[in-house]
């Protein structure tokens, strides 16, 4: 009986110390700090173009715009 106990656990033991070798060898996957690293790459381009956008619209198209539309809407005619 003890010597059924004592091998079982032996087995498990090595089992669990074959699984605990084979996921520590991978060098395979994709880990937290990759996807971190995406993720805020995309959010400072993404920070980037909209203010870019928000610049190109603020201080070129807007003021345009605006002189365009009261042109229409002064009609001295």
């Amino acid at each position: 009986m003890v010597n059924k106990l004592t091998v079982s656990v032996y087995v498990r033991g090595e089992c669990i110390k074959r699984k605990v070798t084979k996921i520590l060898s991978e060098k395979k996957g994709e880990g937290f700090v990759d996807t971190a690293l995406k993720i805020l790459i995309s959010v400072v381009v993404g920070a980037l173009l909209l203010a870019g956008l928000y610049t190109l619209f603020k201080d070129n198209i807007l003021p345009t715009l605006t002189q365009r539309i009261n042109s229409l809407f002064n009609y001295a005619g």
